[in-house]
């Protein structure tokens, strides 16, 4: 069964603009996410940091992009991933998103995040970002909406954070990303290492940052 987000005429995700061509949508992505990422950095979308909240986050990047913008994928997903040996990452089944994501976000909110050390904040922040990053709620733009809404969360809950080290490290984090959510039915090769580093020095930076005011 073909994938109902993609044209009919060819692989490329239904868009707004009706672009038809992989690397114009791509490069125009990169515009309208980045420039939404951008604003929210210093204008932070309120809520309670729960699954409506990530869903309207979601929405604000890809508005402009997507009709589904903040809308859960209704199909299964897979995505070859190179590190993995070209495995896919077991993403949650549509029907099981919500409960997911929900279960994610009860308990990165109810860490007490102002008794950790900075070392502390990074592990259990890692996990939360990768364990949400995994449900992969949306058909695209599931790397950018995770690490965008976690570095709001970190910022309103005491924790500045660099969000320029993901956007310049956009590779290595989607990467460590997928290593840290490498847990299959049969297998666990999670490695936690790569994203709890960038999360530490993000923090780190945010941090020194501050003191610097």
């Amino acid at each position: 069964m073909r994938d109902p987000y993609f044209y009919d005429d060819c692989d490329v995700l239904k868009n707004k603009m009706g672009i038809k061509d992989s690397a114009v949508l791509d490069l125009a992505e990169v515009e309208f996410a980045c420039n939404a990422i951008h604003e929210l950095a210093y204008a932070p979308l309120t809520g309670d940091y729960d699954f409506e909240h990530y869903c309207k986050m979601h929405f604000y990047i890809f508005r402009d992009l997507y009709d589904w913008a903040g809308i859960p994928r209704t199909v299964s997903m897979e995505k070859e991933e190179a590190i993995l040996g070209y495995m896919s990452i077991e993403y949650a089944q549509p029907e099981e998103i919500a409960k997911q994501a929900e279960y994610v976000l009860e308990r990165m909110n109810r860490r007490t995040w102002g008794k950790m050390d900075t070392s502390e904040q990074a592990e259990f922040l890692s996990q939360d970002m990768a364990d949400l990053w995994k449900v992969h709620c949306f058909r695209e733009g599931n790397t950018r909406v995770t690490i965008t809404f976690v570095c709001q969360f970190a910022d309103d809950h005491g924790m500045p954070i660099d969000r320029k080290l993901f956007e310049e490290n956009a590779v290595y984090t989607r990467n460590a990303l997928v290593a840290a959510s490498a847990f299959f039915q049969n297998a666990d090769f999670r490695k936690m290492e790569y994203l709890v580093k960038i999360v530490r020095d993000s923090l780190e930076r945010g941090r020194t940052s501050q003191r610097r005011l």
